[in-house]
Protein backbone atom coordinates (compact mmCIF):
# COMPACT_ATOMS: atom_id res chain seq x y z
CA UNK A 1 0.00 0.00 0.00
CA UNK A 2 1.14 3.52 -0.81
CA UNK A 3 0.58 6.59 1.38
CA UNK A 4 2.43 9.88 1.56
CA UNK A 5 4.72 10.53 4.47
CA UNK A 6 2.31 13.25 5.55
CA UNK A 7 -0.55 10.72 5.61
CA UNK A 8 1.55 8.25 7.59
CA UNK A 9 2.41 10.92 10.14
CA UNK A 10 -1.25 11.89 10.26
CA UNK A 11 -2.33 8.29 10.94
CA UNK A 12 0.11 8.28 13.86
CA UNK A 13 -1.61 11.45 15.11
CA UNK A 14 -4.92 9.59 14.83
CA UNK A 15 -3.45 6.81 16.95
CA UNK A 16 -2.43 9.35 19.58
CA UNK A 17 -5.91 10.83 19.55
CA UNK A 18 -7.37 7.36 20.03
CA UNK A 19 -5.00 6.63 22.90
CA UNK A 20 -5.99 9.94 24.51
CA UNK A 21 -9.68 9.16 24.01
CA UNK A 22 -9.22 5.73 25.58
CA UNK A 23 -7.31 7.19 28.53
CA UNK A 24 -9.93 9.88 29.12
CA UNK A 25 -12.80 7.38 28.86
CA UNK A 26 -11.09 5.08 31.34
CA UNK A 27 -10.43 8.02 33.66
CA UNK A 28 -14.10 9.01 33.53
CA UNK A 29 -15.21 5.47 34.33
CA UNK A 30 -12.79 5.15 37.25
CA UNK A 31 -13.06 8.49 39.02
CA UNK A 32 -12.35 8.02 42.75
CA UNK A 33 -15.65 9.79 43.46
CA UNK A 34 -17.54 6.94 41.77
CA UNK A 35 -16.12 4.30 44.11
CA UNK A 36 -16.63 6.58 47.12
CA UNK A 37 -20.25 7.25 46.16
CA UNK A 38 -20.86 3.54 45.73
CA UNK A 39 -19.38 2.78 49.15
CA UNK A 40 -21.33 5.56 50.88
CA UNK A 41 -24.55 4.57 49.12
CA UNK A 42 -24.23 1.06 50.53
CA UNK A 43 -23.76 2.56 54.01
CA UNK A 44 -26.71 4.91 53.52
CA UNK A 45 -28.94 2.08 52.33
CA UNK A 46 -27.90 0.00 55.33
CA UNK A 47 -28.67 2.88 57.71
CA UNK A 48 -32.05 3.38 56.01
CA UNK A 49 -32.91 -0.31 56.31
CA UNK A 50 -31.92 -0.33 59.99
CA UNK A 51 -33.98 2.82 60.61
CA UNK A 52 -37.04 1.32 58.92
CA UNK A 53 -36.61 -1.85 60.98
CA UNK A 54 -36.29 0.26 64.15
CA UNK A 55 -39.41 2.24 63.24
CA UNK A 56 -41.31 -1.01 62.73
CA UNK A 57 -40.04 -2.26 66.08
CA UNK A 58 -41.08 1.05 67.66
CA UNK A 59 -44.63 0.60 66.37
CA UNK A 60 -44.76 -2.97 67.67
CA UNK A 61 -43.45 -2.00 71.11
CA UNK A 62 -45.88 0.95 71.32
CA UNK A 63 -48.73 -1.52 70.81
CA UNK A 64 -47.17 -3.68 73.52
CA UNK A 65 -47.08 -0.63 75.83
CA UNK A 66 -50.73 0.13 75.08
CA UNK A 67 -51.66 -3.41 76.10
CA UNK A 68 -49.59 -3.13 79.29
CA UNK A 69 -51.22 0.22 80.13
CA UNK A 70 -54.63 -1.39 79.55
CA UNK A 71 -53.75 -4.23 81.91
CA UNK A 72 -52.67 -1.75 84.61
CA UNK A 73 -55.81 0.29 84.08
CA UNK A 74 -57.96 -2.81 84.56
CA UNK A 75 -56.18 -3.66 87.82
CA UNK A 76 -56.54 -0.07 89.05
CA UNK A 77 -60.26 -0.15 88.22
CA UNK A 78 -60.73 -3.36 90.20
CA UNK A 79 -58.74 -2.00 93.16
CA UNK A 80 -60.79 1.22 93.17
CA UNK A 81 -64.00 -0.79 93.00
CA UNK A 82 -62.98 -3.03 95.91
CA UNK A 83 -61.78 -0.08 97.99
CA UNK A 84 -65.08 1.66 97.36
CA UNK A 85 -66.98 -1.39 98.65
CA UNK A 86 -64.74 -1.52 101.69
CA UNK A 87 -65.36 2.15 102.40
CA UNK A 88 -69.12 1.70 102.08
CA UNK A 89 -69.30 -0.44 105.25
CA UNK A 90 -71.94 -2.71 103.74
CA UNK A 91 -69.98 -5.95 103.20
CA UNK A 92 -70.16 -8.72 105.77
CA UNK A 93 -67.04 -9.61 107.78
CA UNK A 94 -66.34 -12.52 105.44
CA UNK A 95 -66.72 -10.31 102.37
CA UNK A 96 -64.46 -7.70 103.99
CA UNK A 97 -61.78 -10.32 104.47
CA UNK A 98 -62.13 -11.44 100.84
CA UNK A 99 -62.00 -7.86 99.58
CA UNK A 100 -58.89 -7.08 101.61
CA UNK A 101 -57.18 -10.21 100.31
CA UNK A 102 -58.16 -9.39 96.74
CA UNK A 103 -56.93 -5.81 97.10
CA UNK A 104 -53.60 -7.10 98.39
CA UNK A 105 -53.28 -9.58 95.50
CA UNK A 106 -54.27 -6.91 92.97
CA UNK A 107 -51.72 -4.55 94.45
CA UNK A 108 -48.94 -7.08 93.92
CA UNK A 109 -50.13 -7.66 90.35
CA UNK A 110 -50.31 -3.92 89.75
CA UNK A 111 -46.70 -3.54 90.85
CA UNK A 112 -45.62 -6.35 88.51
CA UNK A 113 -47.52 -4.82 85.58
CA UNK A 114 -46.16 -1.34 86.26
CA UNK A 115 -42.62 -2.76 86.24
CA UNK A 116 -43.38 -4.37 82.88
CA UNK A 117 -44.82 -1.07 81.67
CA UNK A 118 -41.68 0.79 82.80
CA UNK A 119 -39.43 -1.77 81.06
CA UNK A 120 -41.39 -1.33 77.85
CA UNK A 121 -41.11 2.48 78.11
CA UNK A 122 -37.35 2.16 78.54
CA UNK A 123 -37.22 -0.05 75.45
CA UNK A 124 -39.16 2.59 73.53
CA UNK A 125 -36.70 5.28 74.62
CA UNK A 126 -33.82 3.10 73.41
CA UNK A 127 -35.49 2.51 70.07
CA UNK A 128 -36.19 6.23 69.66
CA UNK A 129 -32.54 7.00 70.33
CA UNK A 130 -31.52 4.39 67.77
CA UNK A 131 -33.91 5.86 65.18
CA UNK A 132 -32.50 9.36 65.81
CA UNK A 133 -28.91 8.11 65.46
CA UNK A 134 -29.68 6.25 62.23
CA UNK A 135 -31.55 9.25 60.80
CA UNK A 136 -28.54 11.44 61.56
CA UNK A 137 -26.28 8.90 59.86
CA UNK A 138 -28.52 8.94 56.80
CA UNK A 139 -28.45 12.73 56.66
CA UNK A 140 -24.67 12.87 57.05
CA UNK A 141 -24.14 10.21 54.38
CA UNK A 142 -26.58 11.94 52.03
CA UNK A 143 -24.64 15.19 52.43
CA UNK A 144 -21.35 13.41 51.67
CA UNK A 145 -22.87 11.74 48.62
CA UNK A 146 -24.23 15.06 47.35
CA UNK A 147 -20.80 16.67 47.74
CA UNK A 148 -19.15 13.80 45.90
CA UNK A 149 -21.77 13.94 43.14
CA UNK A 150 -20.88 17.60 42.60
CA UNK A 151 -17.16 16.78 42.50
CA UNK A 152 -17.83 13.93 40.08
CA UNK A 153 -19.92 16.16 37.82
CA UNK A 154 -17.18 18.81 37.78
CA UNK A 155 -14.48 16.23 37.00
CA UNK A 156 -16.60 14.69 34.25
CA UNK A 157 -17.24 18.13 32.75
CA UNK A 158 -13.48 18.66 32.39
CA UNK A 159 -12.90 15.16 31.00
CA UNK A 160 -15.82 15.40 28.58
CA UNK A 161 -14.52 18.75 27.32
CA UNK A 162 -11.14 17.08 26.66
CA UNK A 163 -12.91 14.17 24.94
CA UNK A 164 -14.87 16.55 22.72
CA UNK A 165 -11.68 18.43 21.82
CA UNK A 166 -9.92 15.13 21.03
CA UNK A 167 -12.80 13.99 18.82
CA UNK A 168 -12.81 17.32 17.01
CA UNK A 169 -9.05 17.25 16.39
CA UNK A 170 -9.28 13.63 15.23
CA UNK A 171 -12.11 14.40 12.83
CA UNK A 172 -10.12 17.30 11.38
CA UNK A 173 -6.92 15.28 11.03
CA UNK A 174 -8.52 12.24 9.44
CA UNK A 175 -9.78 14.25 6.45
CA UNK A 176 -6.18 14.51 5.24
CA UNK A 177 -5.70 10.72 5.10
CA UNK A 178 -6.71 8.39 2.30
CA UNK A 179 -9.65 6.09 2.99
CA UNK A 180 -7.61 2.95 2.30
CA UNK A 181 -4.99 3.78 4.94
CA UNK A 182 -7.69 4.70 7.47
CA UNK A 183 -9.50 1.42 6.83
CA UNK A 184 -6.26 -0.53 7.33
CA UNK A 185 -5.52 1.35 10.53
CA UNK A 186 -9.02 0.72 11.95
CA UNK A 187 -8.85 -2.97 11.05
CA UNK A 188 -5.50 -3.44 12.78
CA UNK A 189 -6.53 -1.40 15.79
CA UNK A 190 -9.69 -3.45 16.29
CA UNK A 191 -7.70 -6.68 16.54
CA UNK A 192 -4.59 -5.35 18.29
CA UNK A 193 -5.82 -3.97 21.63
CA UNK A 194 -6.34 -0.49 20.25
CA UNK A 195 -2.96 -0.10 18.53
CA UNK A 196 -3.12 0.37 14.77
CA UNK A 197 -0.06 2.52 14.14
CA UNK A 198 3.24 3.18 15.87
CA UNK A 199 6.46 5.05 15.33
CA UNK A 200 9.64 3.28 14.34
CA UNK A 201 12.29 4.85 16.56
CA UNK A 202 15.76 3.58 15.93
CA UNK A 203 15.30 -0.19 15.77
CA UNK A 204 12.23 -0.37 18.01
CA UNK A 205 8.53 -0.52 17.23
CA UNK A 206 6.78 1.74 19.73
CA UNK A 207 3.61 -0.32 19.36
CA UNK A 208 4.87 -3.62 20.76
CA UNK A 209 8.19 -2.18 22.04
CA UNK A 210 10.11 -5.02 20.41
CA UNK A 211 13.34 -4.65 18.50
CA UNK A 212 13.23 -4.90 14.73
CA UNK A 213 16.04 -7.13 13.46
CA UNK A 214 18.77 -5.71 11.25
CA UNK A 215 17.66 -7.55 8.13
CA UNK A 216 14.15 -6.11 8.42
CA UNK A 217 15.56 -2.66 9.18
CA UNK A 218 17.65 -2.80 6.00
CA UNK A 219 14.62 -3.89 3.99
CA UNK A 220 12.53 -1.04 5.40
CA UNK A 221 15.33 1.47 4.68
CA UNK A 222 15.37 0.36 1.06
CA UNK A 223 11.66 1.08 0.57
CA UNK A 224 10.31 4.31 -0.84
CA UNK A 225 9.05 6.74 1.82
CA UNK A 226 5.46 6.40 0.57
CA UNK A 227 5.47 2.62 1.08
CA UNK A 228 3.37 1.61 4.08
CA UNK A 229 5.41 -0.59 6.42
CA UNK A 230 4.03 -3.08 8.94
CA UNK A 231 5.67 -4.37 12.11
CA UNK A 232 6.50 -8.07 11.79
CA UNK A 233 5.54 -8.69 15.42
CA UNK A 234 2.35 -6.69 16.17
CA UNK A 235 1.42 -6.00 12.50
CA UNK A 236 0.69 -2.32 13.18
CA UNK A 237 1.55 0.38 10.65
CA UNK A 238 5.14 1.48 11.27
CA UNK A 239 5.65 5.18 10.71
CA UNK A 240 9.15 6.21 9.69
CA UNK A 241 10.92 9.54 9.35
CA UNK A 242 10.17 10.97 12.78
Amino acid sequence: MKATLREQHAILNIQNFDFTFSTLTNKAANLPEIAAIHSLTIKADNARDLRIAAETEHSDVKRELARAEGDVEQIVTRINRDEARLASGTPSPKELEQLQHEIGTLGVRRTELEEIELEIMMRIDGIKARITELSEQESALAAEITELEIKKANALAVINADIDATKSDRASEITSIGAELVALYEKIRASNNGTGAAALVGNQCKGCHLTVNNVELQRIASLAEDEVVRCEECRCILVRGL
